[in-house]
């Protein structure tokens, strides 16, 4: 009886070992997981054509400013220029950055160029608010962390109540869609303006 006892219990355990082992899936090594973009990361030779081309967007909204359609003109064919060379294959960063980025500064350099073809002060200073946009993503894209860049929103930029945006290198409010000559306020509203984003973020 003893035999049949143990014999039982020796084919229940093999009977659990053989169901076990069949039961079992292989483990398959786990597949990598789709990889985010990579941070940018800039060079010192990126970030040197970039600041050009800031200072060349700065003297279009200074150009808006004084209502100068004339140096504003000449301003933007600068900034075009410095976008189509702008050297976005420097950039530390995957190609869906890089790609980005590049379709970005072809946007903002079309953009420039279109500037100088409007009639009158007001169609420029929509074609500057599409400028700033362009620009203002492409700065998020290449994260240039190069001095303090500020983004300013003037909330009555046209008919007084349609919004508008501009990038400085101050914090100080001089609103290029008002200016300091307008046939309204005069100077009155030149400080007009808020402060809704800088880089690089804190």
């Amino acid at each position: 009886m003893k035999k049949f006892i143990l014999l039982a219990i020796v084919f229940l355990a093999a009977g659990f070992l053989a169901w076990k082992l069949l039961s079992d899936k292989p483990v398959r090594p786990s597949e990598p997981a789709d990889k985010p973009l990579a941070i940018a990361r800039t060079t010192g030779a990126f970030n040197d054509s970039f600041a050009v081309m800031l200072n060349s967007y700065y003297a279009v909204r200074d150009a808006l400013v004084d209502w100068d359609t004339l140096k504003a003109d000449q301003a933007a064919y600068a900034l075009s220029a410095r976008a189509d060379s702008l050297p976005v294959q420097l950039i530390k960063a995957d190609s869906g950055i890089l790609l980005t980025a590049r379709s970005l500064a072809a946007s903002l350099s079309g953009d420039a160029k279109g500037f100088a073809g409007e009639t009158g002060i007001e169609a420029r200073r929509h074609s500057f608010d599409l400028m700033t946009e362009e620009l203002y993503n492409l700065l998020r894209t290449v994260r240039y962390d190069q001095g303090e860049i500020y983004h300013i929103k003037c909330p009555m930029a046209f008919s007084d109540s349609i919004p508008a945006y501009w990038l400085s290198n101050t914090s100080t409010v001089i609103n290029p869609y008002l200016g300091n000559k307008h046939p309204t306020y005069k100077a009155k509203m030149l400080h007009c303006g808020e402060l809704v984003d800088s880089f690089p973020t804190h």
